[in-house]
């Protein structure tokens, strides 16, 4: 079973939208050679180590119908997401990106494969208090969870959930935002890395003194 057949199993997606993910795959593939979009070296297991690490997500907030992405680069995890959620009605996923041309590789793509997404080409600090209507909040390789924490407060103490794929050292970065935030988080092992973990915060209450 190859790399794509098994994330595809695992997730049991429709015959439609595993053509939206291949046809994301390949987009990321043209767009690599213009904009290093991803790490090189992931590119050749992009569906076991990008798509999957993406989607298991989606198992954190089954009911979740309206997502946050920040940072989202190459549409890790929210574009992803997004193409998953494609059939399910009233599914959508706002996507925060800085960079242009990031951000016109998440506006082409997401026309081309029908994903419920909308792209926002702005700073995170500008745009955060426009998502009042988000269930889920999330950001992969973005940055140290207490900036993550800061950034996403207004929707965290709202009852937003916050989802941070993180590496071995998710558990030093999440002693260091209780250093300064009070909240409630879970440790989750992702099912791709055996040594990474997703910090699932689930409330927060403010600022340490």
């Amino acid at each position: 079973m190859t790399g794509r057949e098994a994330v595809l199993a695992a997730h049991a997606v429709s015959r439609e939208t595993a053509a939206a993910l291949d046809l994301y795959v390949r987009q990321l593939a043209r767009w690599q050679t213009i904009k290093n979009l991803v790490g090189p070296s992931t590119l050749a297991e992009v569906w076991t180590r990008h798509v999957a690490d993406s989607l298991q997500l989606l198992a954190l907030a089954p009911d979740a119908r309206r997502w946050l992405d920040l940072g989202s680069g190459a549409g890790i995890p929210g574009l992803l997401i997004a193409i998953a959620g494609r059939e399910i009605p009233g599914f959508r996923v706002d996507l925060v990106e800085s960079n242009a041309r990031k951000g016109a590789f998440l506006q082409e793509t997401a026309r081309l494969t029908g994903a419920p997404a909308t792209i926002h080409v702005a700073r995170i600090e500008a745009v955060i208090g426009n998502f009042a209507e988000a269930e889920v909040v999330c950001a992969r390789a973005l940055a140290p969870l207490p900036q993550l924490v800061a950034w996403t407060a207004p929707l965290l103490k709202n009852g937003v959930i916050g989802l941070f794929p993180k590496g071995r050292e998710a558990g030093t970065e999440l002693t260091a935002a209780r250093e300064e935030w009070r909240f409630e988080a879970d440790l989750i092992p992702s099912r791709t890395d055996s040594e990474a973990r997703i910090v699932r915060i689930s409330s927060l209450g403010g600022p340490l003194p």
